[in-house]
């Protein structure tokens, strides 16, 4: 017998809906909830309306933003020559974070698995070729996930990229095999982008 109220029971499922939040955190995070004052947990509700409803993602590079385009896309002090393909906006965030990079941004929408059913055609791949094409770009980063799944994403792009005649290039092994960016130390990513390879073997 469950000895939440059902309300209390359907906010600990919402919670548990959540990547990385497992029973015991949901509950932990809905008596969080149940012991706010009032107007601090309607805050927190508000919040989430404003960003389900002012959110959209920018057209030209996939990142979300309250305006189109992006804060990113729009900024007249960004290098416009250079563009860093990410998998997620989680990705994106991390290497903004270590401030060693001032370019353009293109995030995919994920990788391609065809386990998952996620095929080139899944993702935003078609926009920035669109984009190198019709842009005076120089340099594309492919900063995929150093993953199975992150390296055949970036080998594809690179392929579709190599008749185009820009720069391609990876980030630097410094981060460990297998690992997510979006996990990664901020130090360690911001090494990576500064050391990043060309690449080869297309």
């Amino acid at each position: 017998m469950n000895a939440y109220p059902q309300s209390v029971i359907k906010l600990i499922n919402e919670f548990g809906k959540m990547p990385g939040i497992g029973q015991k955190t949901a509950e932990r995070l809905a008596c969080y909830i149940l012991k706010l004052p009032g107007e601090e947990a309607m805050q927190l509700a508000y919040a989430i309306r404003d960003v389900k409803k002012l959110i959209k993602a920018c057209t030209i590079c996939f990142n979300v933003s309250e305006g189109d385009p992006c804060h990113v896309c729009s900024n007249i002090h960004r290098d416009k020559s250079v563009i860093c393909v990410v998998e997620q906006l989680a990705d994106l965030l991390t290497i903004e974070k270590t401030g060693k990079y001032r370019g353009l941004y293109h995030v995919l929408g994920g990788h391609i698995s065809p386990l998952e059913d996620i095929t080139p055609e899944s993702l935003t791949i078609e926009k920035l070729l669109q984009r190198v094409q019709g842009d005076h770009v120089k340099e594309v980063i492919l900063a995929t996930n150093l993953n199975l799944e992150g390296d055949a994403t970036a080998l594809y792009v690179h392929k579709q990229l190599h008749s185009l005649g820009v720069r391609v290039t990876r980030l630097a092994r410094g981060l460990p095999t297998g690992s997510y960016l979006e996990y990664a130390n901020t130090a360690i990513v911001a090494d990576a982008m500064s050391g990043r390879n060309e690449m080869l073997g297309v």
